[in-house]
């Protein structure tokens, strides 16, 4: 019996690192450029962010290689302030947009650049481990409406539903 328990746990945790069909993490990957502050323009609604506008996502580097993250946002309802703060680790190299990420101890989910200005740095098109998490983030507040449909032609292709798209206020 414990070992079934330890069985499916494991395959729990992997699932939640996993890849959905059809997205692929970006390659050449440089982490010293995604660092920094980004802004939240548009995402999929789930319970974490729900009711939250003004989001943005932070990404330090630390000393023993993970990245902290620190999401803050203003809650709707209530004006007040809203932060998490967790850790990401690569999932498999570091020249893959291919991450985990947790804000709850042991329990990773998958964070997946999918899309990005490789130029720049100045949006990225995010995944989660299945098409129910979906974030495009940007380096300022508003993004050009060119990136935007990008984003959406390529979401759609991969079957997110972009009929549950959040657009995200910045003010």
């Amino acid at each position: 019996m414990h070992f079934i328990f330890i069985f499916l746990l494991s395959l729990m945790l992997v699932a939640c690192t996993g890849i959905p069909a059809g997205v692929k993490p970006v390659e050449a990957f440089d982490i010293n450029r995604y660092l920094g502050t980004w802004y939240e323009i548009a995402r999929l609604d789930h319970s974490f962010e729900r009711g939250l506008d003004n989001v943005t996502a932070t990404y330090d580097l630390q000393n023993d290689g993970s990245i902290r993250v620190i999401n803050k946002g203003l809650s709707i309802s209530d004006n007040g302030p809203r932060s998490a703060t967790g850790k990401a680790y690569f999932v498999d190299d570091n020249q893959q947009g291919h991450l985990k990420v947790s804000f709850f101890g042991p329990f990773y989910s998958s964070y997946i650049i999918f899309g990005l200005d490789r130029d720049h740095y100045q949006y990225a098109f995010v995944s989660g481990y299945n098409t129910s998490y979906l974030w495009l983030l940007s380096r300022k507040p508003t993004i050009d409406p060119i990136v935007l449909q990008q984003f959406k032609d390529s979401a759609r292709q991969l079957g997110f539903a972009l009929d549950k798209l959040i657009m995200v206020r910045h003010d």
